[in-house]
């Protein structure tokens, strides 16, 4: 059976028994492997794993939710990476009536449509690729298609990032896409009341690093930013809004509540509990202070 070893901290990597491998290859941009594990079908790019089917909705509400209760409105969508569709299909159930879906790795994005039981399926993909529907597929350079959205004069409602771990590679492309100057090219494309999220890292104190990059750039470009640690992964997920809101985190739980919703992995109480950022975000506390 074929083992995965993925990094999760300097010194430290995680194993996984992949058995049932359903699709493995290196596309233009990256090492593809999707596969069955003990939390079921799984994706792995470049031996970090995105997605599990055991997992994946925890993480994927985790990451849109928040961001969507934050937004005064939820009318049109743009995602960046998510190549298994599924926070394209969350902000369509949230109501968004046109959702813009961007994603340099065509072969990836096929891959998990043609191999995943979760987000599209390749008729969903199909659709969305001809822009027969609420979601538009371009297979494209993130940074790119947002200078192309901002002549275009386009704005969005929400903006979600969804990509692999931002690393220590300096040839890793996504790298570019977690920086300040592209937090604010997202920001530039929000209409009024809008709001930009991203996965921000892990808040364990041994593997923080891009949580706390994360977290200061953030509070560079937005006027108000939400912290939501999901309580049933390890993922924190940042949201950000140009002008100043009072208790983000209030306000979206309270509009959870009022709005209803159909998220199947997250209440307002869990909204409210998870946030509050770490104490290490809070008071600046470095791993080497505490």
């Amino acid at each position: 059976m074929p083992l995965i070893h993925e990094p999760v901290g300097a010194g430290l990597t995680r194993v996984w028994e992949v058995g049932d491998v359903r699709f493995h290859a290196r596309t233009p941009y990256q090492e593809v492997l999707i596969g069955t594990t003990a939390q079921g079908v799984s994706l792995f790019c470049d031996g970090e794993r995105q997605s599990t089917e055991a997992s994946q909705l925890v993480y994927h509400e985790a990451l849109v939710v928040p961001a969507l209760l934050l937004a005064e409105r939820v009318r049109r969508v743009l995602v960046i990476g998510s190549s298994e569709g599924v926070a394209c299909q969350l902000a369509v159930a949230a109501g968004a009536s046109l959702v813009d879906h961007v994603d340099i790795d065509e072969q990836a994005v096929r891959a998990c449509a043609e191999h995943l039981p979760y987000g599209y399926t390749p008729a969903d993909l199909a659709r969305a690729e001809r822009g027969d529907g609420p979601i538009r597929v371009s297979y494209a350079d993130g940074w790119a298609f947002l200078a192309a959205a901002q002549e275009r004069g386009d704005t969005y409602d929400v903006v979600v990032i969804d990509l692999p771990d931002e690393n220590g590679d300096p040839d890793a492309q996504h790298n570019r896409l977690y920086g300040t100057g592209f937090l604010t090219r997202c920001a530039r494309l929000l209409a009024p009341g809008g709001a930009v999220t991203g996965q921000a890292g892990c808040p364990t104190l041994w593997r923080n690093e891009t949580l706390r990059a994360s977290w200061r750039r953030f509070r560079e470009v937005f006027g108000a930013v939400l912290y939501f640690g999901s309580d049933e992964h390890e993922w924190a997920f940042l949201s950000g809004r140009a002008d100043p809101v009072e208790e983000p985190g209030a306000l979206a739980a309270r509009r959870f509540a009022e709005r209803g919703s159909r998220a199947a992995t997250l209440d307002a109480e869990a909204l409210l509990a998870g946030c509050t950022p770490p104490y290490s975000l809070r008071h600046g506390v470095g791993p080497d202070q505490s």
